[in-house]
């Protein structure tokens, strides 16, 4: 019995520094997820040095945006694009805090049962999600309503993200985008529970 226990012993040490050896090696680097910023942080960033802005309008409730930040904004190819090209904003447009954005006061407004900023940025037009694209120092605002998949975001983001609506019209540019980037999610297009 003590022979056992001594020979178990030893093959138990001897599988541990076997062990301790082993290097592990790390697969490749995997993009963490788009930097979304608050909007303080946004407009401190935005001083130091302009970027285009990419905010995500959304709210607590939303069923297509639950499944545009689960499929869309998880994909490798956005979140790349999105940290390299924009400076990103999720906004719950039913945050009833007050703060100050760009000189201005913006509060919970009953009447629209939405944030004032989001009344403003989507023209009214209250609809979730729904993505809006400003230029440097928060220029010529553009809302984008509805889910977007993943093809058709890349489209958007390039769009703007390239300056290409600059010199070309949106239907022009439509009718030759090719889409690059994978689409990981071509589940069924079906809001989750929630909508």
């Amino acid at each position: 019995m003590k022979r056992i226990i001594i020979l178990a012993t030893a093959l138990l040490m001897f599988c541990g520094a076997a062990m301790a050896e082993k290097k592990i090696t790390p697969g490749p680097a995997k993009e963490a997820g788009i930097n979304w910023l608050s909007m303080d942080d946004l407009q401190v960033k935005m001083k130091a040095n302009p970027k285009k802005v990419y905010m995500d309008m959304y709210t607590d409730w939303c069923g297509w945006c639950k499944k545009m930040e689960a499929s869309t904004f998880s994909n490798p190819d956005v979140i790349k694009y999105m940290n390299e090209n924009f400076y990103c904003v999720r906004f719950n447009a039913e945050r009833k805090d007050t703060f100050r954005f760009m000189g201005k006061e913006y509060f919970f407004d009953p009447a629209k049962r939405a944030n004032t900023l989001a009344a403003d940025l989507m023209r009214g037009a209250l609809s979730y999600p729904t993505s809006i694209i400003m230029e440097e120092r928060y220029q010529n605002p553009q809302p984008i309503a509805g889910y977007l998949a993943v093809p058709d975001f890349e489209a958007i983001v390039k769009y703007f993200g390239g300056n290409i609506y600059k010199g070309q019209k949106w239907e022009d540019y439509k009718k030759t985008f090719v889409p690059a980037w994978k689409n990981l999610d071509e589940g069924p297009a079906a809001p989750p529970p929630g909508h």
